[in-house]
């Protein structure tokens, strides 16, 4: 039996400002507040790759699942484990979620999505994104996520996060979803947190109870869905058009088919990445 583990960072306790989340490579600096919330993002999926052992996982598999995707200090996480690290994923956020034997993933450190009122740090994959509607629910990268690991099989068992992104997560996927809410929202750049020790400590125990629990949460399937994305900027929309199977409907939104979850994620990835050339140097 093996567990999956997508790991965000924006939904680690203690962290409330973007400069927190922005990794040195990005500007060269390598702020002293991103090296102390990756320790910390660090500890909290090792709290989790603990709990899902116990729980009697014979291997975690973790997936760096923040920008860049190599924040994650593997000399800190438990023996047991795997970390697949770098942003050459063809499934992003969920790559190995289809390794075989995999039962269940859990989700570390998530934020709820774009526009949300408070949520810490709130946004869907870039921050251009303003929303994201899958036959027309709005969701976030939890649901994204979710989808992708539902075309395995696999259910989502557990999050982390603000209060709000733990609410949005139970609302798409189910109320069994095991939630361990390491900070209240108060505003989008300020939460209430708890201690870090005290978070470890829950999220390992959560773990062990929602890997456990993995028989009554059943996977978040998506099937030939509607996909509308709005962006914040005429311009987005129309890098995004470029793509064969793009269609606009707004002056800042466009839409896509998508068959399944992979489906779903490949054409995401592909549409991101024209989008991200209009930030391009």
């Amino acid at each position: 039996m093996k567990v999956h583990i997508s790991a965000d960072m924006e939904g680690t306790t203690g962290v409330v400002d973007w400069v927190q989340v922005m990794p040195p490579w990005l500007d060269g600096k390598g702020p002293a507040e991103y090296e102390r919330a990756r320790q910390r993002m660090t500890r909290e999926v090792a709290a989790a790759v603990r709990g899902a052992l116990a729980a009697g996982a014979d291997e975690v598999i973790v997936n760096d699942s923040h920008d860049g995707m190599k924040n994650i200090l593997i000399d800190d996480l438990p023996r047991g484990c795997r970390l697949i690290s770098g942003s050459q994923k063809d499934l992003s956020m969920m790559q190995g979620v289809g390794a075989e034997g995999v039962v269940a993933t859990i989700f570390t450190g998530y934020h709820a999505r774009a526009g949300t009122p408070n949520g810490v740090l709130a946004h869907t994959y870039i921050g251009a994104v303003a929303d994201v509607r899958v036959d027309g629910v709005s969701m976030g990268e939890y649901g994204l996520n979710a989808a992708v690991a539902g075309d395995f099989g696999v259910p989502v068992v557990m999050v982390t996060g603000d209060d709000l992104s733990i609410e949005q997560v139970r609302d798409l996927i189910g109320a069994g979803v095991v939630g361990v809410q390491v900070k209240t929202a108060l505003a989008t750049e300020t939460a209430d947190s708890i201690h870090p020790d005290l978070a470890c400590e829950l999220i390992e125990a959560a773990a062990r109870e929602a890997v456990g629990l993995r028989g009554s949460i059943q996977p978040f399937r998506v099937r030939d869905a509607f996909v509308e994305v709005d962006f914040d900027h005429q311009t987005l929309a129309d890098l995004a058009g470029l793509g064969p199977d793009i269609q606009r409907i707004g002056e800042r939104s466009v839409a896509f088919n998508a068959e399944n979850g992979v489906q779903l994620m490949l054409t995401w990835r592909g549409m991101l990445s024209r989008v991200l050339t209009r930030f391009a140097l």
